[in-house]
């Protein structure tokens, strides 16, 4: 396996060798490095330790009181490592809003947070709304970018992007009525409103959906065609059981495979996809006059045309909706129905434990957030709320790993994650409001990862991923993000971080004030880059060949000093330890 090794040219009076050649030969075998990039399956799996983040222990039981709980101060790295979780990237201020607050404070001051504007608000206020953009995309990547980075709610806006990859539609297939910025921005605005909400009222108005409906092709479907023998599109009807509730097979609560006679058992045939797609016959766009002339009819859900809709009965997952009833009564049905069913709690919570803190959450980790899923301690199931505390504040989330070696906890960041990191922590801001990143899924010139824009409906990544011929496979772990991991993913994302970092993108710039007292002292900028940006889980080698990369730069100007923190930023965010969060 070879590849093109990225030239920085801020190490030009480094000793390149320390930038590159000597990190290499600190990794571990059988790894290819691009300008301090561990790629392979093998490296990124041996970063894949153990790591910090406890933050609470009790003092030995007494015989005759009740133990007092002693809560320990935070650390900077227990701080940054719980917002990689929680956050789009850690900064100083969100550490110390942690460590004055305690995990679970700050997560219910984050949950109280105003949402902020919204996304198709944003696209009618800079004009895109205008007839003249009605067949473009033009709008939606800033306005998405502009959230991901700049909105205080934070951590909304990593839940909506979780779940914008388990409920996944894409910008490129939504195609029905035009107005694709606005189709999509309102498609994350619904998801990120019901971050925090139940989970089957998410399903309820994804069901409903304008963009919804437009991307799995339920928008327009009609009921049985006795004369013709054309059925109901099949296509919402599997994909909501296959990847928005119940999956493939049937589990136990802690998200293990149910077995009869030694086989998985499935959870559905055919025959139950052929009697759930009558359900979704009728519905299409609320138009109001046919009016597609402005995008407004996206944002309203769609509404039912009675002539369309099959009121015969209807019989999936051994339930039959009865005969008569009109299509928004039999929706709300099915879907009552589809979740009660006893898969839908581990199986969006184990999506919702990898996609936030690690690729290989243990059975009873999926068991103990599974059971909050089914029952808040309210009586109340599908409570997000709940879900997303108990996930962020579970034992296995937050406390120390001693074996720094172990290979079965921590998860590769998606790249969306490791360039919101950078551009949280250092205040960038687009002056002009412009946010002109763009679309970013070019693998080889830029993220191979952009908000929204999944080539297909089982996302970017899908959740079983095991790299093939791989350390990871042999230790029968899945690694859901290293689908997207290849040589010219790998590049790209240096080339493109190298030159973010360096020159900003359009008029988003980082601001690097903070760092710029500690740039003549290689030690301490990186010290501060390593306990922000990579929750102090660099090691002690890697920190000192950047630090000996960086002491070799010149110092003591102002241009100088920009230079070592443009170089260090682009090595720690090329890190394994980085790319791979513990």
């Amino acid at each position: 396996m070879t590849a093109t090794v990225t030239r920085l040219p801020e190490l030009d009076n480094a000793s390149p060798e320390l930038a590159t050649t000597e990190l290499a030969s600190a990794a571990p075998a059988n790894t290819l490095l691009t300008a301090g990039a561990i790629t392979t399956s093998a490296a990124l799996l041996a970063a894949c330790g153990g790591g910090g983040g406890g933050s609470a222990s009790s003092t030995p039981p007494s015989s005759t009181t009740p133990p007092p709980v002693v809560t320990t101060p935070i650390t900077d790295a227990q701080a940054s490592r719980f917002l990689a979780q929680a956050s789009m990237g850690a900064t100083r201020t969100e550490m110390s809003k942690v460590q004055s607050l305690g995990y679970a404070g700050w997560i219910n001051a984050q949950m109280a947070l105003p949402a902020t504007t919204s996304r198709y608000a944003w696209l009618v206020a800079a004009g895109f709304n205008n007839i003249t953009y009605k067949n473009s995309e033009s709008g939606f990547d800033a306005s998405n970018w502009k959230k991901l980075i700049n909105s205080p709610d934070t951590l909304r806006q990593r839940v909506t992007l979780a779940l914008s990859e388990i409920t996944v539609a894409a910008i490129d297939g939504l195609i029905g009525g035009g107005w694709r910025s606005f189709a999509a921005a309102t498609y994350l605005d619904l998801l990120e409103s019901h971050a925090f909400g139940n989970y089957r009222d998410l399903l309820g108005q994804i069901s409903t959906s304008a963009p919804m409906g437009e991307y799995l092709t339920f928008r327009g479907n009609v009921k049985y065609n006795p004369t013709t023998g054309a059925m109901p599109d099949e296509n919402y009807a599997r994909e909501i059981m296959q990847l928005f509730s119940i999956g493939l097979v049937m589990l136990n609560l802690d998200g293990t495979p149910q077995l009869a006679n030694g086989q998985q058992v499935e959870t559905y045939t055919l025959t139950d996809i052929t009697g759930l797609a009558r359900i979704f016959t009728g519905w299409d766009f609320d138009l109001q006059g046919k009016d597609t002339s402005t995008p407004d009819f996206l944002n309203r859900p769609m509404i039912q045309i009675a002539s369309r809709h099959e009121t015969g009965a209807s019989t999936f997952l051994n339930t039959t909706i009865p005969a008569g009833l009109d299509g928004a009564t039999s929706m709300n049905q099915a879907l009552d129905w589809i979740f009660a069913h006893q898969n839908v709690a581990p199986f969006i919570s184990k999506q919702l434990i990898q996609k936030l803190v690690t690729s290989n959450p243990s059975p009873a980790y999926v068991q103990r957030v599974a059971t909050v899923f089914n029952n808040d301690g309210n009586g109340v199931k599908g409570n997000l709320s709940a879900v997303i505390s108990a996930i962020l504040l579970d034992t296995e989330a937050r406390a120390d790993v001693a074996d720094a070696s172990s290979t079965s906890f921590g998860k590769q960041r998606e790249p969306i994650l490791r360039f919101t990191t950078w551009a949280r922590a250092y205040n960038a801001n687009s002056p002009s409001d412009a946010w002109a990143i763009g679309d970013t899924t070019n693998p080889a010139t830029k993220l191979g990862q952009s908000p929204l824009r999944s080539p297909t409906v089982f996302n970017f990544f899908r959740p079983g991923y095991v790299p093939p011929n791989s350390g990871i496979s042999s230790a029968s772990l899945v690694a859901p993000e290293f689908q997207l991991t290849n040589e010219s993913s790998v590049v790209g994302y240096v080339n493109f971080m190298q030159n973010a970092v360096s020159n900003g993108i359009g008029d988003m710039k980082a601001d690097y004030s903070s760092l710029l007292p500690l740039a003549d002292n290689a030690q301490n900028l990186v010290n501060e880059l390593n306990t922000v940006i990579a929750a102090g889980q660099i090691s002690a080698a890697n920190v000192t060949l950047i630090v000996n990369a960086i002491t070799s730069m010149p110092s003591g100007t102002d241009p100088t000093r920009y230079n070592r923190i443009y170089a260090a930023l682009t090595m720690v965010l090329a890190a394994p330890e980085f790319i791979v969060l513990k």
